[in-house]
């Protein structure tokens, strides 16, 4: 099986959602400039496409996972199903000068949906960008990028901005018993965004529900969970899949009733099963929360 090859190769905004769940408002006995400061912090998201995202921390920007070529670049994901579609499914829904208009890159995993060809040929080689683990590292400066960055768990921080790396298992333990299967799935991880005075941010990765994501929820206890929900599935494995999906999406609404619970990951590329519209009505016909569990569209963005 050719996994390896096959994973690792190759202006709309539709407005803005303030998000006052997620917003902490002092009562009106409190003095009116901590109201006014605590209104101002406010943290934005921005779907871009399938992962790639951006958080805004005062007016520091990250670009998780960018996957920047035009539509149909690629063929499909080798041993994935619907290989025969090719991706990116859409195109990107601006200007790739707006995607990069970003202060630092992170990369959870270098698989070719979330750090693609077009994007190691069009980020300027002077941006900081961050890796899950040294060997990433190593890969990315090999394209001549002269600031890379690894994250770990214990966090580092950019611009004052706290980044904390999570552990996360991109497939199931069945899986992982198949060592070119391993090897292909590799290593991921999630991120955790903090900054005094503004609201936490968990962006989980490419992974299942696992352990570790609990135990990320509990440690953090984000205000605000980012889940890649596509449900992508390998060929093989029909009832299994190497991402979360609309459960998930489900158990993070019930493990953390707090938080907003973003989905992205989904209609973009081949082996992404499940799409924006169905997981739409799932949380119908679940009645979960609409300001709590949040489908953006492309381009689309958040503030809380």
């Amino acid at each position: 099986m050719n996994i390896v090859k096959s994973l690792t190769g190759t202006t709309l905004l539709s407005g803005v959602m303030l998000l006052t769940a997620c917003t902490t408002f002092a009562s009106p006995a409190a003095n009116s400039n901590a109201v006014k400061q605590t209104a101002a912090n406010t943290v934005q998201f921005q779907q871009i496409r399938n992962a790639t995202i951006k958080l805004d921390y005062d007016g520091t920007t990250f670009l998780v996972d960018p996957m920047l070529a035009a539509k149909n670049a690629y063929p499909g994901l080798e041993n994935t199903v619907h290989s025969e579609i090719r991706y990116p499914m859409v195109d990107l829904p601006m200007s790739i000068a707006e995607v990069l208009k970003a202060d630092a890159i992170i990369l959870t995993h270098l698989h070719a949906d979330h750090w693609d060809d077009a994007a190691r040929n069009l980020v300027p080689r002077d941006m900081p960008i961050f890796t899950q683990d040294a060997a990433d590292a190593a890969t990315v400066r090999k394209d001549g990028f002269t600031d890379v960055r690894v994250l770990t768990e214990q966090g580092v921080v950019f611009k004052g901005t706290r980044i904390n790396k999570t552990i996360g298992q991109h497939g199931t333990d069945a899986m992982y018993k198949i060592p070119a299967l391993a090897e292909g799935l590799g290593k991921t991880i999630g991120i955790v965004f903090q900054k005094s005075g503004y609201k936490t941010v968990y962006v989980a990765g490419d992974t299942i529900w696992d352990k570790e994501v609990e135990d990320a929820l509990t440690r953090y206890k984000p205000d605000a969970v980012v889940l890649n929900t596509g449900y992508a599935k390998m060929t093989g494995f029909v009832d299994d899949s190497i991402i979360m999906g609309k459960d998930d999406v489900y158990r993070a609404y019930q493990f953390s009733p707090n938080a907003q619970i973003i989905s992205v990951h989904m209609d973009t590329v081949n082996h992404a099963t499940l799409t924006k519209a169905e997981l739409r009505h799932f949380i119908e016909e679940k009645h979960l929360d609409k300001q709590r569990t949040l489908v953006p569209d492309d381009g689309q963005y958040y503030k809380f």
